[in-house]
Formats: structure tokens, sequence, C-alpha cells
């Protein structure tokens, strides 16, 4: 038998804040871009019985909330707390998968000699976070990595929930479907009008009939799920994903050249960030965010060879902006480059290819150093190279 943990921080950057300036103690605390066309990173546990949450646009959130005080992200000191926080993970066991800054799942099968019984092993862990960041997390404990992520989030903040070991099917069995993973609005919308209500509804229900109507992959995936069925590891050597870049627009963009511009600056965040961490990416994803409707969009495909090239990136970018509305009012263009590998890794691609990549990545390596020694856009790739 398995024992996994989930450890999830409570409101982490607004209780980051909420440590580092007692005055916001007690307060509703919104985290983001001051601007009203941001959108909200996280909110305080004050302000969430207002109906303010993540991802919200901050123009509502302000709206229900009026009095809340919204605080700019400050990114540098959450990396460093998150670090922070991973070593006090790594003392108790080595086996940690990350899955962001403030959360992460931990592996702890046959630790029991060592910490005790689970629920008292997550007391030490939550213990030992406190005392070395002054912040409280919520952990969950179950026999897979989806149980033990389904009960972090049941006794928030500052809890500990254990699904019964043996009986896990019918622990989660009266909980709502959204609670599944890969269940979003749409999903449920589209699971209840089959009158699947709870996870012990899709447990029950036929695996053919389910099939028939939601597709064997999808139906599959959700019908373990629900009996408390997930066959992962955790991976200690999960590497970051995906390396992205995106901006909320002062004002409305339309059309595929505005769209460009913009996505061509993301491009170019995102393939410094790349070089730097000496990455190549072997996709790119395209994002816009509309305005109307604030219905965000995305699109993403392979590129010819791993690279760190932004203009590898834009091409590939704008080779997938005929598939997706550009001509509705858009508040925000993203970047991403995803499928990483490490730099120094060799590839099976075209000889001349690769040659003329390497020429462009050899060059825009030099233009970061100049512009890290003399500011941005002193000079550009796209000032010496062939224009759009």
């Amino acid at each position: 038998m398995r024992i996994i943990f989930h450890m999830d921080m409570d409101a982490f950057y607004a209780a980051v804040e909420q440590r580092d300036n007692p005055e916001l103690q007690g307060l509703p605390v919104i985290i983001g871009g001051p601007s009203k066309r941001g959108v909200v990173s996280t909110a305080s546990y004050e302000a969430r019985p207002f109906g303010v949450h993540s991802a919200q646009p901050m123009a509502q959130a302000l709206r229900r909330c009026p009095e809340a005080v919204v605080v700019k992200p400050r990114m540098s000191v959450y990396v460093e707390v998150s670090r922070q926080i991973m070593e006090v993970l790594h003392t108790f066991i080595p086996v940690i998968e990350p899955l962001s800054l403030d959360e992460a799942f931990m592996d702890m099968t046959g630790t029991e000699n060592l910490f005790g019984p689970p629920v008292e092993a997550a007391m030490a862990i939550k213990d030992a976070i406190r005392a070395k960041t002054e912040l409280s997390c919520s952990i969950g404990i179950g026999s897979n990595k989806f149980l033990a992520k389904l009960a972090s989030d049941l006794d928030k903040p500052d809890g500990i929930t254990l699904v019964p070991f043996g009986n896990e099917r019918e622990f989660i069995a009266g909980l709502p479907i959204r609670k599944l993973w890969g269940v979003g609005p749409k999903s449920a919308e589209r699971l209840e009008n089959l009158d699947l209500m709870t996870i012990g509804d899709i447990a029950e229900a036929d695996i053919s009939w389910l099939r028939e109507r939601l597709g064997k992959s999808y139906a599959d995936h959700i019908h373990a799920l629900a009996n408390a069925q997930d066959a992962r590891s955790v991976n200690p050597s999960r590497g970051r994903k995906s390396v992205g870049s995106e901006t909320t627009l002062f004002d409305d963009i339309q059309g595929v050249e505005a769209v460009k511009k913009v996505f061509r600056e993301q491009c170019e965040s995102v393939a410094r960030s790349l070089r730097k961490k000496n990455l190549r990416a072997s996709g790119v994803r395209l994002k816009v965010r509309y305005s109307d409707t604030f219905k965000l969009s995305t699109r993403q495909g392979p590129l010819p060879e791993p690279s760190s090239d932004s203009m590898a990136l834009y091409e590939a970018g704008c080779a997938l902006m005929d598939t997706i509305d550009l001509e509705s009012p858009i508040r925000l263009v993203g970047a991403a480059a995803f499928d990483l590998n490490d730099g120094d890794e060799p590839a099976q691609i075209d000889m001349f290819t690769t040659q003329d990549r390497r020429k462009t990545e050899t060059l825009e390596k030099t233009l970061d150093a100049i512009e890290e020694k003399f500011g941005r856009k002193v000079l550009r790739a796209s000032s010496v190279r062939k224009k759009d």
C-alpha cells in the first residue's frame, strides 16, 4: 500500500504578504496587477467570502469586495519562500514532486517507523513549515496522487485530511463530480446533463455507456478516478513542463497583425528564459483572452526542431493563428514553450536547418549579453535579421 501526501500552502502569495506586512493581517488582500484590467493571482481567506478567487478579472473582484487591498506580486520573494518550503519537505523524504511554488506530492510509503502514522507525520511536516516560514499549509493523505490532492482541498486552511485506506471509493462517492481531475465547468455541465452528479454516479456507471457518450479516453480516465484508481507514481525528477510569458493589454486589440506584434514580444521573453536556463523547447503555445467574454483560447503545435530561438517560436505560433478568432476584442496575449529538454541534449534533425538555427541561437545569446549589460531593447534580433 502506498502512502502519498499532497502538501498545499494556504493562499500562498497573500499569506506571504500578510506575514511580511502585519498591517494586512485580517484584511481582504488580493494579489494581482494594480490595473483594473488585471487578473487575481491569489486572494486571502478574508476576501474569499465576497466571491473573490484566483483567475478572476480584477475589476470584478473589486466590485465584489471594494474594500480589498490590492498588492502587486513579488515573485522573487515567493520563489525564495518556496525554496525554503521544499527544503523542509526534503528533511522528511527525498521522493518529492513539486507541482508549483506552493504545492508538492510526497511519497511517504514506508516511513511510519521514522515519523509515525500518516496523520502524525503530516502534523510534523506542517509544524516544520510553520517554524521555518510562519505560514500554514494543508495536507491530503491517500493511497494515490489523485486522492491525496483531492483530500488536501477538503479542510482548508491549515487542515489535514486522510482518505481511509481500504475505503477510498466509499469516502469520495458523495463528492461532486467537479472534484475529479479533468472535470472543468463545461465537462461538469455535460456530465450533469447525463444525470451524473457525484463521483459515485460515475463509479457505478457502465463503462461502455460512458465511452459511447464521452469517448473512450476521457471515459476511462474519469471512471478510473471515480473508482479511486490512479497508478501514477511520485516523480522527483519531474522538471518544469513549460516556460511562458503573457501580457494584459492596456487597450484591447483586434486583428492578426496586432496580435502578431504582441506575440513576437512574448516569444522573445520566453526564448530569453529558455536560454538562461539552457533549455530548448519542442513545442509552442499561443494564448489569447477575449475582453467581452473573458474566455481564454489556446492553440499549440510542434517546432520543426528543439530550439530556444525566438523566431522559431514566433513562426510556429503564427502558423496556428488561422485556427483561432483574432477579430474579437482581445485583452491578453501570451506565448509558452513546452516539451522542454536540456540545451546540450543532441537531437536527430536536419543538418542544414540545425546549422541555421544554431547561428540564430548564438546571435540571440550575444544579444542577451548586450541587453544584460546595457539594458533591454538596446538592440533587437529583428534589427539584424529579415523583418516579419
